[in-house]
């Protein structure tokens, strides 16, 4: 039986046995001055000396697998760690289906993992750079700790994938690794990879936004890599599995708080009407209408996330057993899918067409489709809380085409019910669509910080219970005045 403990007497907290492992050892020891050093410059604003209550993982078991206790930021123990090993493992998927799990790259297929492996690395220090400023005007220590808790994580999920280059693919994985600390998001020079890692995270709204969609498309990614023939990749992504989910919990609650907020202070004022915009804004909340802005934002930003819809880079993948599809092995076809094909929507003489496309190509729709069948459990959870309050107003998510710039709707004037609009029809109504400087300067005046013990801000409501049970005075930050 594999020690799924945790080792800590290297500089890497690790359970992949590093300390006999020299060469892998070295150079992460290499990389890590340079991790510290990013995660000063262009981690948590402010925050860097503070005491936080996070939790640091000390096994892969699924029963007790963490700790609680307080710890600076800098001195988090981000570790090396990857799920247990499943005995005679076999691939899932693709032409290899049914064949032994590889634990070595095969020579083939070591470009395609190099790069599905640097993308996903390069999404996790992009979101924690995106993040920096939060601590500043946080609404609750509660929050915060929240917020840095996901940061770590991230900061961990990074370590997960330079493991990964550093041990399988030498001196290019090496130079990968490093490139994943000199890119930036939203430099000019030096971007992100992906649209949706340069944007701006201005706003507390807009990190619960996401961590609810973002997050959920960083699940989905995973799911499918967790399929994986390459059994050291799929171990790694199902252990961050288990830390993604609380990112997304985190993201949805926010969201779900808010919410609760806006409808508790309607109640109080009297007002049915989530459309008296400037009297619910005068109770210092935030209105429905603006969360479904917000909503239909994040949510186009995400799908982006997933490629084009027919793509042949994804079909190449699933061929080579490299990544299968959301929950691979719950599925009942062949896994292979020659012969297979996948509904999809296209546009063709400016209307909306349903067409069957071959499934091996048609994959990112397919992981698109789970997405969007999974954010719908949360803005249903939405939905309750708002009709706890008996008000007439629903969240929704807005049609997959609204505000593209990715696939087959990229840069199509469709509104979030679905309808193909003109160019002029968009641009007089964007702002009933997507949230106007007026609406993002509103949310930007409500982000005071508060940093009482057990209090929260005007907007928000508290959350249902602690963290790690918790009472609500528990002090999750000790605040650090520099």
């Amino acid at each position: 039986m594999e020690n799924m403990n945790v080792e800590y007497d290297t500089l890497i907290p690790n359970n992949v046995n590093l300390s006999n492992d020299k060469k892998v050892l070295k150079a992460l020891e290499r990389w890590h001055p340079g991790y510290i050093n990013w995660w000063h410059d262009l981690g948590p604003n402010g925050f860097q000396k503070s005491l936080v209550y996070l939790r640091t993982a000390i096994s892969v078991d699924r029963e007790g697998w963490a700790k609680f206790d307080y710890v600076k930021m800098p001195e988090y123990r981000w570790g090396i760690l990857l799920a247990p090993k499943k005995e005679n493992r076999i691939i899932p998927c693709g032409e290899h289906l049914g064949e032994l799990a590889w634990q070595e790259i095969p020579g083939e297929y070591r470009s395609m993992l190099r790069r599905l492996i640097v993308i996903q690395g390069d999404t996790e220090p992009a979101s924690i750079e995106q993040q920096r400023h939060l601590g500043k005007t946080a609404p609750s220590l509660y929050d915060m700790r929240n917020l840095f808790q996901v940061n770590v994580e991230e900061g961990r999920h990074l370590w997960a994938m330079v493991y990964l280059l550093q041990k399988y693919f030498g001196s290019d994985g090496r130079e990968e690794a490093n490139e994943l600390l000199r890119r930036q998001s939203g430099s000019e020079d030096s971007p992100r990879m992906l649209g949706a890692f340069n944007e701006t995270t201005p706003d507390w709204l807009s990190f619960f936004m996401f961590t609810s969609f973002t997050d959920r498309d960083g699940k989905m990614q995973l799911e499918a890599l967790a399929q994986s023939g390459f059994d050291p990749l799929s171990r790694t992504c199902r252990f961050m599995l288990t830390e993604e989910a609380h990112h997304m919990f985190v993201g949805e609650n926010g969201v779900r708080r808010v919410i609760k907020k806006t409808c508790e202070e309607m109640l109080k004022a009297g007002i049915t009407d989530p459309y008296e915009i400037s009297k619910i804004r005068d109770l210092g909340v935030i209105d429905l209408p603006t969360i479904q802005k917000k909503i239909n934002l994040h949510f186009s930003l995400s799908l982006d996330l997933f490629g084009s819809e027919v793509s042949t880079n994804a079909a190449n993948a699933f061929t080579a057993g490299i990544k299968g599809r959301f929950w691979e092995t719950k599925l009942k076809d062949d896994h292979k899918l020659v012969n297979d094909t996948y509904p999809i929507l296209e546009m063709e003489n400016n209307k909306i067409v349903k067409k069957k496309a071959p499934a091996l190509l048609a994959l990112n729709m397919r992981l698109r489709d789970d997405y969007v069948k999974d954010s719908s459990v949360g803005v249903k959870r939405w939905n309750r809380t708002i009709k706890s309050f008996k008000i007439d107003f629903e969240t929704k998510l807005p049609f997959e085409g609204f505000n593209r710039k990715i696939g087959t709707f990229a840069d199509t004037n469709i509104n979030p019910d679905g309808q193909v609009i003109s160019a002029i029809s968009w641009k007089k109504n964007i702002n009933e669509y997507l949230p106007s400087d007026e609406d993002n300067n509103y949310i930007i005046s409500l982000m005071k910080p508060v940093h009482e013990v057990g209090k929260f801000a005007s907007w928000i409501a508290p959350p249902d219970e602690g963290i790690d049970n918790k009472q609500g005075d528990f002090e999750y930050v000790k605040i650090h005045e520099a």
